[in-house]
């Protein structure tokens, strides 16, 4: 009997220490990619602030309307933001409110400057695939890796001219183990970053089918350098009609895309499944 109740508590001890390391080990690695992750939207935090002192000098001296004004006002509101969010995240999961926060920025910029050439507003579109630091895309392009099939992508303007002309667009790159790969090859830690800029877009019907099953489904589940592989992924559902993408007289903010439909969660009951990005065409 004494036997018996030793080993029940030798079991019980190197089941609490156990669980113990593997507590220990989770909080490591989490605390390690919100590192990384945390460092890359700084980057972006910085790259915006960058990009509204600019935008301060183009408006310096004019008279705005009261539209121009107020879409000035919240992309400055959205920066500060923006910087609150990333000082007080605590995980790799709240770096998603902070490139929501910046996308949002991004449009409101891109209203000041199409209001103050008295151009129309642009489209609420997902940012550039290849640098949400570009703002919001401008029209879609298909585009393919070395090695990997072709894709039709979200990409800014400039990166449209690059692609057209056979150039190597502006892609934003991550450093694994000492190379700097492109961000979708960064790995599981980047995933919150990315669904920050992409996810309100899931059912505007503009973001394509490869990237909603990345987000849908396995999300990044490791390293690679594949391309986009030859597969469908599935055609990502429609999800409703997530908002009209944009308003033509305010700015707007382009609906809100929703939860993404269904049970399950911010995305939905499992709809888009592995899909191109997530389940091996682009490498995982």
């Amino acid at each position: 009997m004494e036997i018996l109740i030793l080993l029940v508590v030798v079991i019980g001890v190197v089941a609490f220490v156990s669980n113990r390391r593997a507590q220990t080990r989770r909080r490591e690695v989490e605390a390690a990619e919100l590192a990384k992750v945390r460092s890359f939207a700084e980057e972006d935090v910085t790259k915006f602030g960058e990009e509204l002192q600019r935008l301060d000098t183009d408006v310096a001296g004019r008279e705005l309307d009261d539209a121009t004004r107020q879409d000035y006002e919240r992309a400055l509101d959205e920066y500060d933001t923006a910087k609150k969010a990333v000082d007080t995240a605590s995980r790799p999961e709240d770096i998603k409110q902070v490139t929501t926060i910046l996308e949002d920025g991004k449009y409101a910029v891109a209203c000041v400057r199409a209001r103050i050439n008295r151009q129309p507003l642009p489209q609420r579109r997902p940012p550039c695939f290849f640098n949400p630091q570009h703002g919001p895309s401008f029209e879609d392009v298909e585009w393919a890796p070395a090695g990997g099939a072709y894709r039709t992508v979200p990409v800014c303007a400039a990166d449209a001219e690059r692609v057209k002309a056979g150039a190597e667009p502006d892609i934003r790159k991550v450093t694994v183990d000492g190379q700097r790969v492109p961000y979708w090859q960064g790995g599981p830690a980047y995933a919150p970053w990315m669904q920050g800029y992409f996810a309100g877009f899931a059912t505007s019907g503009l973001l394509p089918a490869f990237l909603m099953g990345s987000m849908m489904g396995g999300m990044w589940g490791g390293y690679g350098d594949g391309g986009f592989g030859d597969g469908d992924g599935g055609d990502g559902g429609d999800g409703g009609d997530g908002g009209d993408g944009g308003d033509s007289g305010d700015g707007g903010d382009g609906g809100d895309g929703g939860d993404f439909g269904g049970d399950g969660g911010d995305f939905g009951g499992g709809d888009f499944g592995g899909g191109d990005f997530g389940g091996g065409d682009f490498g995982f």
